[in-house]
Formats: structure tokens, sequence, C-alpha cells
């Protein structure tokens, strides 16, 4: 069975967002959440998220960031947290939303809160799942994310550097817990993305840039968190390969508005693995009111 029958109702639409033609996958009506994935990732990661979170009275757009997927893929571009955010805010505006919550995974969790930061009045809530971008001050959590962001950068330019389906596959088995949740569908979809016309010199720069030493000065340190001041939730798994659960709950600990949660038998993309636990726990944090 398809991924797809999983958004049935939703629809397939592309913005122009800061000059950047912008693909989402969107449902519903109400206030706008934007769903943003990780590294080289792309909107189908969402897929089991989107018509369920829709259906809590929600507007989803769950988005392709710049230079991902089917969205723009420029090489006059930076790959560092700026365009991120730009790209976002264009979208903001291309659709209309003077604010919008945003559910971030990985990169899309660094850019939610990276925007949060830089332009307080577009975000209200804040989800940030398995997300990166956080630079804790203790000594050993700063080698510890500097060796997270070699081991992202290297296993994403293996499967990137002249792609094949298995090298794909092994990237995306690598995000679960459980090895059976990768698809031939999944695998098929993100080898083509890879594989598009034009995307290897594009490719190449993202992989390079936004996992980079350069790239780690727009991290989000402890006195950066403290000024985020919109509810948040840091949402974690069990399982996650890439950075533990004890830095998503001090930086929960940090963030004024923070709670923490934890998603149970899931790896790097709980939205996927486990979307029943993660409609539940996202579709309540956004529909409660906090204030």
């Amino acid at each position: 069975m398809s991924f797809w029958t999983d958004c049935l109702g939703a629809e397939t639409r592309y913005r122009d967002a800061a000059g950047w033609r912008t693909r989402s996958i969107e449902a519903g009506d109400g206030d706008a959440v934007i769903l943003m994935g990780g590294l080289t990732g792309h909107a189908e990661a969402f897929l089991r998220n989107i018509v369920p979170l829709s259906e809590r009275g929600l507007r989803i757009y769950a988005i392709d960031a710049l230079g991902h997927g089917l969205t723009a893929r420029p090489t006059d571009v930076t790959y560092h947290a700026p365009a991120f955010t730009r790209h976002l805010i264009g979208f903001l505006d291309a659709i209309g939303a003077e604010r919008a919550h945003l559910v971030g995974q990985s990169l899309g969790g660094w850019t939610a809160l990276y925007t949060a930061l830089k332009h307080p009045d577009r975000v209200g809530k804040l989800v940030s799942v398995t997300g990166a971008g956080l630079l804790l001050s203790d000594p050993d959590r700063v080698t510890e994310s500097k060796k997270v962001h070699a081991q992202v950068k290297a296993v994403t330019t293996k499967a990137a550097t002249a792609p094949t389906r298995q090298s794909v596959r092994e990237r995306l088995e690598w995000l679960m817990v459980d090895p059976a949740t990768v698809t031939d569908e999944l695998v098929e979809c993100r080898y083509r993305y890879y594989t598009l016309p034009g995307a290897e010199e594009a490719l190449a720069k993202l992989v390079a840039e936004q996992p980079s030493q350069a790239n780690r000065v727009h991290m989000l340190g402890e006195n950066d968190l403290a000024r985020i001041e919109h509810d948040t939730l840091v949402l974690w798994t069990d399982h996650n390969p890439t950075t533990p659960a004890e830095v998503g709950r001090r930086a929960a600990e940090i963030l004024p508005r923070a709670a923490f949660d934890m998603i149970t038998g899931a790896g790097h993309w709980p939205m996927f693995e486990q979307p029943d636990q993660f409609n539940r726990i996202v579709g309540d944090f956004l529909t409660k009111d906090t204030r």
C-alpha cells in the first residue's frame, strides 16, 4: 500500500517564496502550521501527519525546504540557517500568514528555533522534533555536537554523492529503529529527488554547507534559547541516532515556555515511524490554549 493513501484529501501546491519555487502538501482550515523536515529530506516524510493534524482544526503545510525535494535548488546561496529562515518567511508571505506555528524535525527544528529568534512576531507555537542546531555550553556537549555534525555529514554525503538506490536505502535505514519501515516506495521517492536533472551541483553544495563548521555560528546557544519566549515543545525519541535526548531535555529547561516529551519505538523520524504518537502529542500541543 502506498504511503500516499495516508494523505488522501490533501493537495499539492507550488508558490513563489522569496523568489524560489516552493512545493507544499497541505490540508485543512484554521491556524497555519508549517511542517519542515531534515537535511536532504522532503515533504513525503509527513504524509502520515498532514491529514490527521488538519482534522484538529488546523491548516497544515508540509514544505520542501530550500534545496530539497521539488523546491528550487539554487546554487547562488549559502545553505546556512539564515537562508532557510529567509525561505520560510517568504513562504509565510506567499500564503498570507502573518504568523504560523512551526513544527520542525532535525534541520527543520533548527530552522524553527532560529526563525523564532530572528522573527519572533511571525511565529506562534514551536515544536522541535529530534531537532538540530542546539548548542549547550557544557564542553562535553560541544564536543559531542561536533561529532554529530561530522556523522550527519558523512552519512549524508555517502548517500547523496553518486547516489544509488542501495545507498539511499542505507541512509534512510539509519534514521529508523526498524529498517522495515523503509519501503521501496520511500527509497524510490528519495532516489528520484537526488537524481533530478540539475540536482547534483545544488545537492553537493547543500550537503557540504549545512552541516559545516562555518554554519555552527548560527546554532542556538543557551543565551539564544533563553530569549525564545514562544510556547515550545521539545519532542525526542528513545532511539534517536544523532543528538541524545539529554540535550533536548536541557534545551526545554532553558527555553522559558517549553515542555519536553518522548516518543517511544522511533529513531530520527518519529512522524513516520510512530505517526499515532506523533499526531496525538503534536496535535494536543498545537490546539491547547496555553496563554
